[in-house]
């Protein structure tokens, strides 16, 4: 009996006295504006109501009504206005923004009373109910500003108090039973259930600030105040009514993304309208503000070059961005921001987990000028009919390099090594070659994990030359010494000391000795490269193009770790051990 003697007084009660809890209503009723307006007498007053964006709602009637007993009398609606309202009183329909507003004016005393803003047929659900006070005389209370948000959207409220507030604490906090629960201040304190997910930000002219929360969810709903000084003390105050309601084709992003320690996280964007006049940024949030990673006008910050890019999709009007070599101190909240579509904000939490990264290979690679080069990519099997590419890495992006059509396999196809690679090649390599190189893998266009590779190109004096390589003809020519000091006979007939006849005998006997057996070591050296050069051929690693001429012993022992290319780059997709 005593639960029904509750639930009998909870239907009477109205149904805005329940200030700030609407989860009940966000669910039947996604009609909302204001609880209560205030007009003056002879004056004029503006009632906005929101409703849900669907064409149907679109499309259907909107009214404003007075609550008459058990009923709801029609004031003015879609293409009707009541006799006594005519002349004084409008409805004006806003599809694209999702909201209607009532406009009276000449007001009277008679105009007071209880009134519902709705969409549809008078009293069949989809209204929101308002009070309208007529005061003799002003001032009358300041009406709440209104927010009709989207689960999981962005919201930003600016505020302003004056040059007078600038040395007073500026604070948003949310009006509960027992008073206003701090969400976030200018001194740093920020509610621990929000942390990631709220921004302070002052603004121009002096004593104006901004306060953006993230990822909005049903308990967000409510009363909030924002101010200058402190709640109910001292200072200035405005009050904020938000409301949350569901659009089912809102895109619902990521709010947590998980990555390997060395491996890579990917985060999406979304920006609606994507604008070519806007700049959007990926920051990393901090309790201060938010410190900018990368930009898509080319800024990347410092420590995250090579780290980071951002691909822009236009057609789905998103932005991705991969951030690989995760470190621990990676962890945190990054925001996807904008410096014009402030709605279209969001914010995803990175965790960074033990683990080995799926794809492997060497991370630093340093080879010489002219060399040959191959840069590998180790994949599992769980990648096999993944798009698997390269690409060259700059602080706008990273550019697709040219791959060959890899395909998915066939039906009956299986992957049988343990590990595949896909391999980038230069030959010769040239001093531009060198930066920053992503191997990753993509799946119906969507980018999964990444692995950067830094290219060094060392050139003159900081090439590691063997001796094998040295071009004793050129130096000759130049002028120069070659290894030793030793002088040609030509040298010696340009004005060179000549030598006795005993050291010219002992010279020539060193040479009939020395020649064969020089001959004799090139046969060698020559065989065992043509060895080396087929077992190339036949390893995982093919390349493209042709060897150097000048081959070196050891080219051949390091080919394993610099391979290399032509300098037309190609991917190559090669088993590791076999299939």
């Amino acid at each position: 009996m005593t639960l029904l003697l509750f639930l009998f007084l909870l239907a009477l009660l109205p149904a805005g006295s329940a200030r700030g809890r609407y989860l009940p209503k966000a669910a039947s009723d996604p009609v909302f504006g204001p609880r209560q307006v205030y007009g003056v007498l002879g004056g004029s007053v503006t009632v906005k109501c929101f409703y849900p964006g669907t064409p149907v709602n679109r499309q259907d009637r909107k009214y404003w009504c007075r609550e008459v007993g058990s009923r709801c009398v029609t004031a003015v609606a879609t293409r009707y206005v009541a006799p006594d309202y005519r002349d004084r009183i409008s409805l004006t329909d806003h599809p694209e923004a999702e909201n209607f507003q009532i406009n009276i004016s000449a007001l009277g005393p008679e105009d007071a009373g209880t009134f519902q803003c709705g969409v549809g047929v008078n009293g069949r659900g989809l209204s929101h109910r308002v009070i309208l006070s007529i005061a003799e005389a002003p001032p009358v209370p300041e009406a709440a500003e209104l927010f009709y948000l989207k689960l999981r959207s962005t919201w930003t409220v600016s505020c302003s108090f004056g040059e007078d507030t600038v040395d007073l604490r500026r604070y948003l906090c949310k009006k509960e039973k027992d008073g206003c629960r701090n969400i976030i201040d200018s001194h740093r304190n920020i509610d621990p259930d929000l942390q990631g997910r709220v921004l302070l930000t002052f603004e121009e002219p002096p004593g104006s600030f901004s306060v953006t929360m993230t990822q909005m969810d049903w308990e967000d709903t409510g009363l909030y105040y924002c101010g200058a000084g402190e709640y109910g003390k001292e200072g200035k105050s405005k009050e904020l009514d938000v409301f949350i309601y569901e659009d089912k084709n809102f895109p619902q992003l990521k709010t947590t993304v998980t990555g390997k320690k060395a491996s890579s996280a990917t985060f999406e964007c979304l920006y609606d309208p994507l604008t070519k006049s806007s700049t959007r940024i990926w920051c990393k949030w901090r309790p201060q503000g938010c410190d900018k990673i990368i930009d898509n006008t080319g800024y990347v910050k410092y420590n995250y070059e090579g780290r980071v890019a951002m691909f822009e999709n236009p057609k789905n009007k998103t932005v991705t961005v991969i951030l690989n070599q995760l470190q621990a101190k990676d962890e945190g909240f990054y925001w996807c921001m904008s410096n014009e579509l402030k709605e279209q904000q969001s914010s995803t939490e990175l965790k960074v987990v033990e683990g080995e990264p799926a794809l492997t290979g060497p991370k630093e690679v340093e080879a010489q000028v002219g060399s040959r080069v191959d840069l590998t990519c180790s994949y599992p099997c769980k990648y096999y009919s993944y798009e698997k590419y390269w690409c060259r890495w700059n602080s706008t992006g990273c550019s697709m390099l040219p791959a060959l059509d890899q395909g998915l396999p066939g039906p009956g196809a299986t992957c049988n090594a343990s590990t595949r690679t896909v391999v980038l090649s230069f030959d010769p390599l040239a001093e531009e070659d060198e930066g920053w190189y992503w191997c990753g893998v993509k799946r119906n266009g969507a980018f999964g994990e990444t692995m950067a590779v830094e290219l060094r190109v060392s050139t003159g004096s900081d090439a590691k030359h063997s001796p094998e390589l040295l071009d004793v003809d050129s130096s000759r020519e130049s002028g120069a010494v070659p290894p030793g000091g030793a002088y040609s006979d030509a040298e010696v007939r340009k004005g060179a000391v000549p030598e006795s006849s005993d050291e010219s005998h002992g010279s020539n006997t060193l040479a009939l000795v020395l020649g064969p057996l020089a001959g004799l070591i090139l046969i060698v050296v020559t065989a065992f490269a043509i060895v080396k050069y087929r077992q190339l051929k036949r390893s995982d690693l093919v390349s493209v193009g042709s060897y150097r001429t000048n081959i070196s012993m050891s080219d051949f022992e390091s080919v394993r770790d610099f391979s290399a290319s032509n300098s037309a780059k190609e991917i190559q997709d090669t088993p590791m051990g076999g299939d």
